[in-house]
């Protein structure tokens, strides 16, 4: 009975996400209203209430689905490369991620656009957002574990910042299961901070390109995110960049 209810709670959810996801894209995020999707699907908004209590809830529910999309195309992508060829691997994360923006701008927007007016994302939200750096930080460490990557190449980071990113690198690693932990704190602090920069770089340039920063400076936005791939792959140690 449990695996009846449990079908169609996913499947009430779906249709709700869905119409919801619609909304989005018509009235934007501080437009979105569980009302409107419970008026839009025929249902009434008490059924709609026991799945997202409140247009929040709503909310949390598409942003972590585009974390999760972003990070799925990502690591779609990059498992399809050689294992050693780190470049590779590398550039297409920045391809995929890309891609997935072109394909879907108002997910895109919700999570790397302005703010939602009110809105507070909750600690649901911080694994999927994380997914696509730790990818990056999983390529860095397996280029460390062969010839190639010498964190003594690195912009020295000082000390202040050093600090804060250890004990940061620290409270995160705490909640990881114990390979991804030892992948984090193990990393130099500047190849740990050239990683950042490089997830930085990655959804600035997507973000330049969507929203339009781009229009009538750079036309070959395909090319120049190739050129930023390289460029952030060369400033991590990736052999071959």
């Amino acid at each position: 009975m449990s695996g009846i209810r449990d079908r169609v709670r996913a499947e009430y959810v779906a249709e709700i996400t869905e119409v919801a996801r619609r909304h989005l894209a018509e009235r934007g995020a501080a437009g979105l209203s569980v009302r409107a999707v419970t008026r839009e699907l025929g249902m009434a908004a008490s059924a709609v209430y026991r799945y997202f209590p409140n247009r929040d809830a709503l909310l949390t529910a598409l942003i972590v689905a585009a974390y999760e999309g972003a990070a799925d195309a990502a690591g779609e992508a990059e498992s399809a490369v050689d294992r050693d060829d780190h470049v590779g691997r590398w550039t297409a994360v920045f391809r995929a991620v890309r891609a997935w923006a072109l394909a879907h701008p108002h997910e895109y927007a919700l999570i790397y656009g302005s703010p939602v007016p009110g809105y507070a994302a909750p600690r649901d939200t911080t694994e999927p957002a994380t997914r696509v750096v730790l990818l990056l930080t999983r390529i860095a460490h397996d280029a460390r574990l062969g010839p190639g990557l010498d964190p003594a190449d690195r912009t020295p980071v000082p000390p202040e910042l050093r600090a804060d990113l250890v004990a940061r690198i620290g409270d995160v690693a705490a909640d990881m299961d114990p390979d991804q932990a030892e992948m984090l704190t193990s990393a130099p602090p500047e190849t740990a901070l050239a990683v950042i920069d490089a997830w930085t770089a990655l959804f600035g340039t997507v973000g330049f390109e969507l929203f339009g920063h781009y229009d009538n400076i750079i036309d070959a936005r395909e090319a120049h995110l190739e050129r930023v791939a390289r460029t952030t792959a060369r400033a991590v140690g990736l052999p071959g960049a």
